[in-house]
């Protein structure tokens, strides 16, 4: 008879004494959480003038990429609770594309500070949510929008590996954008 050996599981733990966040759950919260980590950490030691400022052709400047991603988070957070948070995207009018390119930008009286902790609460609300929800499998259908497949719905481990795609998509962004502005990187 050969034995086994039990290989741990990650575990997530909340500092208020909440049990630990084991298994399946605790890999796909400590993913996020890294590709989380990597955003935020091309932010330090930058003052709020510096993440409004765009140093790139494009629109993103850094503090812009965390509003949008602490945006992201809170609909897609929704979405696995209530379903899609937009009906239909195509269906948006102009002021509502400029509230969301709102989004991307540091506006007057918005601090680094702020929108970092903003951030924050919305990482600790899903991190809340994935931890007591019943069952990653369960679906929600898709908003109607020209980037999703028509009628298609996703579960929890779907709009999981978004966000962890999308966050990590944005820390790239976020660490050019980064390294235009001083010269500093997340890594190397």
């Amino acid at each position: 008879m050969s034995e086994t050996t039990k290989v741990s599981e990650p575990a997530t733990h909340d500092p208020a004494g909440a049990p630990a966040v084991t298994g399946e759950r605790a890999e796909w919260l400590e993913a996020l959480a890294k590709q989380r980590h990597f955003l935020r950490f091309t932010t330090r030691d930058l003052t709020d003038e510096q993440a409004g400022l765009r140093t790139t052709a494009g629109e993103l400047c850094l503090g812009g990429l965390i509003k949008h991603v602490t945006a992201a988070e809170r609909n897609w957070a929704q979405f696995i609770v209530d379903g899609p948070w937009i009906e239909d995207f195509t269906a948006m009018t102009e002021e509502d594309w400029q509230r969301r390119a709102e989004e991307f930008r540091m506006l007057p009286g918005e601090t680094l500070a702020g929108v970092l902790a903003d951030y924050a609460e919305a990482a600790r609300r899903t991190d809340e949510l994935i931890a007591g929800l019943p069952d990653l499998d369960a679906t929600q259908p898709l908003p109607k929008a020209p980037w999703f497949e028509s009628g298609a719905r996703w579960s929890v481990r779907r709009v999981l590996m978004h966000l962890i795609a999308e966050t990590a998509q944005h820390a790239g962004h976020a660490d050019i954008i980064r390294e235009s502005l001083d010269g500093a990187k997340s890594m190397g």
